[in-house]
C-alpha cells in the first residue's frame, strides 16, 4: 500500500471499518424496531460507499439533488426519494427517469407545485409519485399539520392517483444534546406523522408511505409505530455535530482531511497547515454546542485526537491549528512537512469540497469517486 504520508494533500480518507460498524449499528436499531432504512446518500454520493455498506442492493435511497438520482439510476438503484421541495423546471429530468423504469418520487408542500406536477404529468404522460412534506418542528419546509391546504393537497393529489404519503424531518433533533430530548423529538417526530396519517385517512385518503428520519431521531427513536421508512445519511461517516450531540463518539467518525504542516509559530501559538476552508468547508455547526471544535479536531495519522488542539481559523488554503481558550495542554512537536487529520464539524459540507475518498482496503489504498453538483 502507498504511504499514506507520500500522498499529496490535502485529501480525503475514509476509514471503511468505521463506515461499516456506523451503518450496521443503526441497521440493528432500525431492525429491532421493524422498519425500514432508507438511507440518505447526500452525505457519502458515492456509489462504492454504498456496495461496500448494502452489498448488491439496489435501494431504496432518499437524494437531495438529481443529478444524485441520475447517477445512482446509472448504478442501477431504481427505488428513489427526491427528498428536496420539487422545482416545476426539474420535472422533465423526473419524468426522464421514471420513464426509464426508475422510481422518483418528488416532494412538495404548496398547491402551487401541486398543480404544476398535476399540469405536467397530464402533458407528458408519465406518472410522477408525490410526497406531501409535514413540518413537524418549525425547523424548515413542510405545511404544519393542522393546515387546512393539507387536505386539500393531497386530496388534489390522491384524485389523480399521484399521492405516495408523506415525509417529514425533525430538524430540530440537532439542537437535542441530552437522550432525554432527542428521545422526545424522535417520538414528536412519529407522533405528528401519524396524526396526519389518520387525518388523511378521515378525509378518505390512503398514505402508503410514512416517511421520517434525522440521523439523531433515527439513531434516539424507541417505537415507530405507524411508520413505514426512516431516512438517515450522516450517519455512515459521523462527524463532530453528531459527536456533540451524542449519537456517536469520536472515535466513530469515518471521515478525515489529512493536511500537512507548512508553518510553525510558536511566538502566536499557532501551527499552519495546507488544508483552508476549500478542504474543511466553513461549516462551523459545533459553535453553539457545549465543546465549539473550531473547523475541526486534529489528530495524528493513527487517527488520536492531540489534547485540546483544534483548527481555530481558516483562509482559503490555510487552516490554523491552536490549542483551545484555557487549554493547559502543550502545542504537539509538530514539522514542517508533518502529517495531521483533522475531523470534520460536517461530514456532508466537508466531503463535498473534494471528488472522491482515498480508502485503505486490505493491503491497497483504492480510490472512490463520488458525485458533486446539482
Amino acid at each position: 500500500m502507498p504511504a499514506l504520508n507520500a500522498l499529496t494533500t490535502p485529501y480525503l480518507l475514509l476509514d471503511p471499518n468505521k463506515m461499516l460498524h456506523n451503518s450496521e449499528r443503526l441497521q440493528r436499531h432500525l431492525d429491532g424496531l421493524g422498519v425500514m432504512l432508507r438511507p440518505h446518500v447526500k452525505t457519502a454520493k458515492s456509489v462504492d460507499v454504498m456496495r461496500y455498506c448494502f452489498a448488491d442492493a439496489k435501494g431504496p435511497i432518499t437524494v437531495s439533488t438529481l443529478k444524485e438520482a441520475d447517477y445512482f439510476a446509472e448504478h442501477g438503484y431504481t427505488d428513489i426519494t427526491y427528498a428536496v421541495g420539487i422545482d416545476p423546471d426539474k420535472l422533465p429530468r423526473v419524468a426522464r427517469l421514471n420513464r426509464s423504469g426508475i422510481t422518483v418520487r418528488v416532494l412538495l408542500d404548496s398547491l402551487v407545485q401541486a398543480q404544476a406536477v398535476i399540469d405536467f404529468v397530464a402533458r407528458d404522460g408519465v406518472a410522477i409519485p408525490v410526497l406531501l412534506e409535514i413540518d413537524c418542528d418549525g425547523e424548515r419546509a413542510g405545511l404544519r399539520p393542522d393546515d387546512p391546504q393539507l387536505l386539500e393537497i393531497a386530496c388534489l393529489l390522491d384524485d389523480k392517483q399521484l399521492f405516495a404519503g408523506i415525509l417529514l424531518h425533525a430538524g430540530g433533533s440537532y439542537h437535542c444534546p441530552d437522550r432525554a430530548a432527542k428521545e422526545a423529538a424522535a417520538e414528536h417526530e412519529r407522533a405528528t406523522a401519524v396524526a396526519v396519517k389518520e387525518r388523511l385517512a378521515l378525509a378518505g385518503v390512503l398514505c402508503p408511505i410514512v416517511s421520517v428520519g434525522s440521523t439523531p431521531t433515527a439513531h434516539f427513536a424507541r417505537d415507530l409505530t405507524g411508520i413505514t421508512e426512516v431516512r438517515a445519511g450522516v450517519y455512515l461517516f459521523q462527524d463532530l455535530v453528531m459527536a456533540g450531540l451524542h449519537v456517536c463518539e469520536l472515535e466513530d467518525i469515518a471521515l478525515s482531511v489529512v493536511a500537512t504542516v507548512i508553518g510553525v509559530r510558536p511566538e502566536q501559538g499557532w501551527i499552519i497547515t495546507d488544508a483552508g476552508w476549500m478542504a474543511l468547508s466553513r461549516d462551523r455547526g459545533t459553535a453553539e454546542q457545549e465543546l465549539d471544535q473550531g473547523y475541526g479536531v486534529v489528530c495524528d495519522m493513527a487517527g488520536t485526537p492531540y489534547p485540546d488542539l483544534i483548527v481555530s481559523r481558516t483562509s482559503q488554503e490555510h487552516g490554523t491549528l491552536a490549542l483551545r481558550k484555557g487549554s493547559s495542554a502543550q502545542l504537539p512537536p509538530l514539522t514542517i512537512g508533518s502529517k495531521v487529520r483533522i475531523l470534520p464539524n460536517h461530514a456532508c459540507a466537508t466531503a463535498s469540497q473534494f471528488s472522491g475518498y482515498l480508502v485503505p482496503l486490505e493491503q491497497d489504498l483504492v480510490f472512490w469517486p463520488r458525485v458533486n453538483g446539482w
